[in-house]
């Protein structure tokens, strides 16, 4: 009788999937990609104007044209379809659909949303719709723009046009993105569009955003099937005191309150953190700013959180003497972006690597914010609207776009999404940013996040290594091992 002998053949651990009906994605904005910036019947939107501005945005750089995706979708489509995608988050260019913010539609803009819609589900993707990625009509903001309280109101009717034209087939909503860079670098540090100055409207425009929110939510449940699903996406921020010290714990109390709590607080519990109150009671009459209804419209339940995360936020309250750059991230201005709390020094992780942003890459911020929320907002589904990285890419001679720098970054980011679904965060979704090269806001052409090259002059598009990771992600439904495929 042979002896049997044992299989000593080194065994490799099974893949740890992802949920069941997990949704794979990619996300864009219209002013980033779309281009056509006057054609359609579309007007200037405070990006047009911003970008316009000498010295607003890195070389002179425009959206005029941007990755021309208006012309080029259904090439676009075809491409997202090739790389597996499940779902594709896109935003509405409010001048295109209703050129001053006001009054009845132009057809014309919506139909490209028509048909853009219409390809994704002939190509088996799910389209995801942002109605707000920044682009103000000009003219709302001329009126006084997000300080003003007739905005949101303005906000609701735009969201009816918009959810009654796509409605029909567009399952999955999102009102706001990012209302925090809406409010604060829009109208306190001026690094974003429309570029203002003002502490105090900075405050003013965040009160405004949330109540457009709310009333666009109103406007969703009564015009949408029963069905659909709404969201807001936010930035929140993972802050991290540099030190133990009480004045330390303290600055990053401030920066949540005025970054994160400011929305959270009455998006989904329906008040304003009273901490918030005091730090910039100072700068406005939270009083008289919200009226009477205002948080119960803020606070109208919604289907799932969104959440951009990119990197952690370290802050300490300064040493008497000392000078500090306010490396926060988002932008260079001698004005802060955190109104009542402008005195906080920011800082840069030591001994962490960095993208071409200068960002710091950490993962482990994206796991620790998904388990604060799923703490803090038990119950609450989330997604990661967008996650991503920008390097300095380059097309090789032999025409290919190698980033492996990028795909370690996603890699590292999606384990931390993982870590958090195995102890009970309940992600239900991850959007890459973006899916392709785009306009960088007051970066221009500079930097690029996309996983799909774009070569502006030729408007030649070209899958990087991390585009052919992500679709093998996706076909596996898990990370493969090593963070290669």
């Amino acid at each position: 009788m042979t002896a049997v002998r044992p299989d000593t053949t080194p065994k490799q651990a099974p893949e740890a999937q992802f949920p069941t009906g997990f949704i794979w994605g990619a996300a864009t904005a219209s002013y980033q990609i779309e281009g056509a910036a006057a054609e359609g019947g579309r007007t200037p939107s405070i990006w047009d104007t911003f970008s316009r501005t000498p010295g607003k945005v890195r070389n002179g750089d425009t959206g005029d044209i941007a990755a021309d995706h208006y012309h080029r979708y259904r090439d676009d489509v075809a491409l997202m379809k090739q790389l597996g995608l499940k779902a594709y988050r896109f935003s509405v260019s409010w001048s295109r659909v209703q050129p001053t913010g006001r009054g009845p539609a132009v057809e014309r803009g919506l139909d490209f949303y028509r048909k853009l819609v219409d390809e994704l589900l002939d190509a088996g993707i799910m389209p995801v719709a942002t109605l707000y990625h920044w682009d103000l009509p000009q003219e709302l903001e001329d009126a006084g723009g997000w300080p003003e309280r007739v905005t949101a109101e303005r906000f609701a009717d735009y969201a009816a046009i918009v959810s009654g034209a796509l409605g029909d087939r567009v399952g999955m909503w999102t009102t706001l993105n990012e209302p925090w860079c809406s409010a604060y670098l829009g109208y306190g540090s001026g690094v974003h569009a429309p570029g203002r100055t003002e502490p105090a409207a900075a405050l003013q425009a965040a009160h405004h955003l949330n109540l457009a929110h709310g009333r666009a939510i109103e406007v969703l449940r009564a015009q949408l099937p029963a069905a659909a699903q709404t969201s807001v996406t936010l930035n929140l921020h993972q802050v991290r005191p540099l030190t133990g010290s009480e004045a330390d714990a303290d600055a990053a109390r401030r920066i949540d309150a005025v970054g994160n709590r400011v929305f959270t607080g009455p998006m989904l519990r329906g008040e304003y953190p009273e901490d918030l109150i005091t730090d910039t009671s100072h700068l406005v009459d939270w009083s008289k700013l919200v009226q009477d209804g205002d948080l119960a419209t803020i606070s109208r339940p919604v289907d799932a959180l969104g959440i951009n995360y990119y990197t952690p936020t370290l802050v300490s309250t300064p040493v008497e003497g000392a000078s500090y750059a306010r490396s926060d991230a988002h932008g260079t201005s001698a004005y802060s972006p955190w109104p009542g709390s402008e005195h906080v020094a920011f800082h840069l992780r030591e001994g962490k690597a960095r993208t071409a942003m200068d960002w710091s890459i950490d993962p482990d911020g994206l796991y620790n914010l998904l388990m604060d929320v799923t703490k803090d907002h038990p119950g609450l589904p989330l997604m990661v609207t967008e996650n991503g990285a920008a390097f300095d890419d380059y097309v090789s001679p032999e025409g290919k776009v190698e980033d492996p720098e990028r795909i370690a970054y996603l890699h590292g980011h999606l384990d931390a999404v993982q870590r958090a679904v195995a102890d009970g965060a309940d992600v239900r979704g991850y959007f890459l940013w973006s899916l392709m090269d785009n306009f960088e806001w007051a970066y221009g052409y500079s930097k690029r996040f996309g996983a799909v090259y774009v070569d502006y002059a030729s408007q030649r598009r070209i899958p990087k290594a991390s585009a052919h990771w992500y679709s093998d992600v996706i076909r596996r439904h898990a990370l493969p091992p090593g963070g290669t495929v």
